[in-house]
């Protein structure tokens, strides 16, 4: 091959320095064993390596030795190792992915030329998590130093001094080649990854029994008179290990037979020493790694050794929280196998009760976030294991979903991450997507270990900072891409979405609370259940106990949810005034929504949802009764922003939307009313959860109303043309608001009081327009009221001229001949709420112009007004009063009520508004603002009116959602029975047992509204 092809074909295979590596392919060690043919063959094999020039230098260094590379000729590598049989092609892929992945495991096959073979021929299988393979492993490294894998207590034929040490260092980096030739050739790495992690993990166990092994042989009796087990920690007893990594270890010894114990454990001790020492000391054999013991109780200040019952007093009265989390992980790996297994049954029943211990989440939180902030900053970007997005998320997740479900489910007690994971998604404690995309990218970081540790075999967890290391990494990861820039990218992803789903898991509002419970709670178990039901406040057990089987019966994931959501939701509901009725509720919601993908899933995982449905069943049956009939409603309690007022402008363009795709469909007034219902809904929740505020009439239920008029006139405006074989309207046409609805004040139960206006167009018959606008004014009320799958908005015109005896739709002229001849006292205070909703916004302007003067008449009411103000007033409280009601419990018509203070809200304007604007509003507490800002009457009288009026208007509310009832005369009374009054004392955010306080509250609210109505309005 001509010089310049060469370096071109280097160049497209992935080498950087082609110069370079065409003077190597010219080596004479090398040249000698490839023929002119295998040389374009041997580039495409070496392009499909991380790191092209470095498998070929050390190539070169290995021809240079006696290493049989005969694989290089021929088929094999033509064959690159992709299919041919071991020996020739897939020898040779194996080789060179050893030799560019690893520069630890170049020179190693350099220095140990023999070992070739092992790469070439396959001779050592990955093996696999199972206890034969394990068996297996155990038994070549302690036949390496001369013992009897059979032997109760194996030792060493060779003594350390003679050569033992170096002995079980090669047999293990025998075996460890192996793992790792396999590893780096894999064409998927991911997916390999927990044989490798498993591999590793028994590899390090046979190395601690070989190592234990010498420790006896230089001993005289070799410790017989002492049992020692060692147990693996951390990713050792996980069976997830890295190639470089401090094997984490626990000691437990008892003594044999009559051998007291003051004797057994110096010796016990000298042993875990030992065994240390034989795999970190100085030898000709490069050391394996340090065994770390810190994970004893005391860590290293305490004993090395402990005897058993030792170990059960300290876990018992001393362990802190991480100390139970990382016996999770605790397996046998050495030494006696039977103590180990007492250790685990002894211990582990401790580990799955530690949640019970006081602020024992909050304690896991604080210690993974101590672990974040120990990060050095200049690391933090770059920490594959520590850092944010990094495998202590994953684990850290997974250990406290462990933790805290693993009391009553034996099926999640998996000592390895990713078994662990699989059995939390397989009963519903993570979700399915959720424990997919945080195992893949679990796999992910733990390959990028992998890798950065291969490549000189030191312990790190640091992506390089270099670029082309970090192709070179890219490459051995088998990223797509292959370069820098697609695993930074990656990398960025996999950390982002792992922080994502760590923060979501690890901080989930349910698991502070579930551990908080005892597991009796947690179980569900029907007898506790019951006395638990009963001591917490359900008046009907049993039924509950009814409801829960009806919802946790079966071996469904929905099930499963929701034996991981009641135990803490019967919790919550019992914190509400209705238990009973909430649990109620949240069964015929479950069962509404049970089987959808996201019902259950959002009461599992979001942070709000779950408690704030608990809270608004027990408090509302009118929230209770609309969420269960809006599945939409649901999703907003997991984020604020659902429940925010929508715009006026938001709520039309819905609406249009929709009665666009109903065009044809029939019925299009359903579209307009279900937005309104829709916009209850919302306004229900957010009073619930904002304790009734009075703001809600204006900003959610007054618009909702309001959009619901103008839908249906646009219906009915369509309608009457068409019934009447119209071309085209023959009248411009509005809707005046009236009453509590022109002053945006209407609450759940309210009318809409209305007026119907209408002017007809130039050339058009006054007949036909006075016909087809009473078509429209009739259609209206009909749309919103008739009995139908949506709520009834009623739509009252009694307000309009001549009341019920007069014409339910007017001319503009006719209304301006009206109000010129005939007004009243009482008319004119009837319009002062007057405010155009629907309809042609000229006419409204108009019609607005129209009324002013009678409202805001110059001058003021004259006396004859006043007088006939007073009479009527006084009339209606004594004549319209329910009886039996007490004066000072009726919140609209009673001493202080709503009626005292609009009414003399609307005296002020009537006396002022014309000299003063700012008076001329439609609502009440504009108008008392207004008049306090102008010295017409004092700001605290003002205050204390509005005080009133809004304590009533949410006293009101909370009745209505309360008890869900719309209609009767409770709604405008404060309860007298003392289980209404609690929940409506509740709902407006008092205290449990402080109900007597909302009634004075109300009762000296009143008190003072009326003082200064009767100084305001009577005079």
């Amino acid at each position: 091959m001509r010089p310049q092809s060469l370096t071109a074909a280097l160049a497209r295979a992935g080498f950087t320095d082609t110069a370079r590596s065409a003077d190597l392919l010219t080596e004479p060690a090398l040249a000698a064993l490839l023929d002119p043919a295998d040389v374009t063959a041997l580039i495409g094999a070496l392009g499909k390596v991380a790191d092209p020039d470095r498998a070929l230098l050390a190539l070169v260094r290995l021809a240079e030795t006696e290493a049989d590379l005969s694989v290089l000729t021929g088929d094999g590598a033509a064959s690159g190792g992709q299919s041919s049989p071991p020996g020739t092609g897939a020898g040779l892929g194996r080789l060179l992915a050893v030799l560019g992945g690893s520069s630890f495991w170049a020179d190693y096959l350099v220095a140990h030329p023999a070992q070739v073979a092992v790469v070439l021929t396959g001779a050592v299988a990955l093996p696999g998590a199972a206890e034969s393979d394990a068996t297996q492993v155990r038994a070549e490294l302690l036949r390496a130093v001369g013992a009897d894998p059979a032997a109760q207590l194996p030792v060493a034929a060779v003594r350390a001094a003679d050569g033992g040490v170096d002995d079980l260092r090669r047999a293990y980096r025998h075996l460890l080649l192996g793992i790792a030739a396999e590893d780096l050739s894999a064409p998927d790495p991911v997916a390999l990854l927990p044989r490798v992690g498993a591999a590793l993990a028994n590899l390090a166990a046979a190395a601690l029994d070989g190592a234990l092994a010498l420790a006896r042989a230089e001993l005289s009796d070799h410790g017989a008179g002492v049992r020692l087990a060692v147990l693996g920690m951390g990713k050792t007893g996980g069976m997830e290990l890295n190639y470089i990594s401090d094997v984490d270890v626990v000691y437990v010894a008892e003594p044999v037979g009559n051998t007291p114990e003051d004797e057994a454990l110096p010796v016990a001790t000298k042993l875990a020493a030992t065994l240390a020492r034989m795999c970190s000391m100085p030898s000709r054999e490069a050391p394996l790694w340090e065994v770390d013991a810190a994970l004893r109780p005391e860590g290293k200040n305490g004993p090395l050794v402990r005897t058993l019952d030792s170990h059960l007093a300290y876990y018992r009265r001393w362990a802190k929280t991480w100390e139970f989390q990382a016996l999770l992980k605790a397996r046998h790996v050495a030494g006696d196998a039977p103590l180990s297994q007492a250790y685990l049954d002894a211990l582990r029943p401790m580990v799955w009760t530690a949640v019970e211990r006081e602020h024992f989440v909050e304690d896991s939180q604080a210690m993974r976030r101590r672990v974040e902030e120990h990060v050095p900053p200049v690391e933090a970007d770059r920490q594959i294991k520590l850092g944010r997005g990094g495998l202590r998320d994953v684990e850290f997740t997974v250990q406290l979903l462990q933790l805290v479900h693993g009391r009553v489910d034996e099926g999640i007690r998996a000592a390895n991450t990713l078994a662990a994971l699989e059995a939390l998604s397989a009963t519903g404690y993570v979700g399915r997507d959720h424990a997919d995309q945080l195992a893949g990218c679990y796999r992910f970081l733990r390959v990028l270990e992998h890798r950065v540790q291969l490549m000189r075999m030191r312990r790190t967890h640091l992506l390089p900072t270099d670029e082309q290391e970090l192709n070179v990494l890219a490459r051995a990861a088998r990223i797509e891409g292959g370069d820098a820039k697609a695993l930074l990218a990656k990398w960025r992803s996999v950390r982002r979405q792992v922080r994502s789903l760590h923060e979501d898991l690890f901080y989930r509002p349910l698991l502070p609370q579930v551990a908080r419970l005892s597991a009796d709670d947690v179980s569900l178990d029907p007898e506790r259940a019951r006395e638990r039901l009963r001591g917490i406040g359900y008046r009907d057990p049993a039924g509950a106990i009814r409801h829960i089987n009806s919802l946790t019966e079966g071996v469904s994931r929905r099930a499963a949810i929701q034996r991981q959501l009641l135990p803490v939701m019967l919790g919550w509901f019992a914190e509400g005034p209705d238990p009973d009725g909430a649990l109620l509720a949240f069964r015929k919601i479950s069962d509404s929504l049970g089987a959808t993908h996201w019902y259950l899933k959002l009461l599992r995982d979001s942070g709000a949802a779950a408690e704030r449905l608990a809270h608004i069943l027990s408090a509302s049956a009118y929230a209770a009764e609309r969420i269960a009939g809006l599945t939409e409603a649901v999703t907003w309690l997991d984020e604020d922003a659902d429940l925010v007022p929508r715009s006026r402008e938001a709520l039309e363009a819905n609406m249009t939307a929709m009665l666009a795709r109903r065009k044809d469909t029939g019925q299009p007034e359903l579209a307009v009313r279900f937005i309104r219902r829709r916009e209850l809904t919302r306004a229900a929740i957010s009073d619930v959860l904002t304790e009734v505020p009075a703001a809600t009439c204006a900003a959610i239920i007054t618009p909702a109303a309001e959009l619901a008029l103008v839908g249906a006139l646009g219906i009915a405006r369509r309608s009457a043309t068409a019934k009447l074989a119209l071309a085209q309207e023959p009248s411009r046409f509005l809707v005046v608001a009236m009453g509590r609805l022109g002053g945006a004040e209407i609450s759940y139960a309210s009318d809409a009081d209305v007026m119907f206006v209408h002017d007809p167009l130039p050339g058009t018959g006054a007949d036909i327009a006075q016909k087809w606008a009473l078509e429209v004014a009739t259609a209206v009320p009909a749309l919103l009221g008739s009995t139908g799958s949506e709520p009834k908005l009623a739509v009252d015109a009694d307000l309009r001229p001549e009341g019920r005896q007069g014409p339910m739709v007017r001319t503009l002229a006719s209304y301006a001949e009206y109000y010129a001849r005939w007004a009243q006292g009482w008319e004119r205070q009837a319009l002062l709420r007057a405010r155009a909703v629907a309809g042609d916004t000229g006419l409204g302007e108009e019609f607005t112009a129209l009324i002013d003067p009678l409202r805001y008449p110059e001058g003021g009411v004259d006396l004859h007004e006043l007088r006939e103000l007073r009479r009527i007033k006084a009339r209606v409280e004594s004549e319209r009063l329910p009886r039996g009601v007490p004066d000072t419990h009726h919140l609209k018509l009673g001493s202080g009520g709503l009626a005292d203070v609009e009414w003399t809200a609307q005296l002020l304007q009537l006396q002022h508004a014309h000299t003063h604007p700012e008076l001329q509003v439609t609502g009440t507490l504009a108008t008392l603002a207004a008049a306090a800002e102008a010295g017409l009457i004092g700001a605290a009288d003002a205050a204390s009116l509005a005080q009133a009026w809004e304590l009533a208007t949410r006293l009101r509310n909370a009745n209505v959602l309360a008890t869900g009832r719309l209609t009767g005369a409770r709604i405008d009374q404060l309860p007298a029975e003392r289980s209404a009054l609690v929940r409506i004392s509740r709902l407006l955010g008092y205290p449990a047992g402080h109900a007597d306080d909302l009634e004075q509250d109300w009762m000296r609210a009143a008190r003072h509204a009326r003082k200064v109505m009767e100084d305001v309005f009577y005079g």
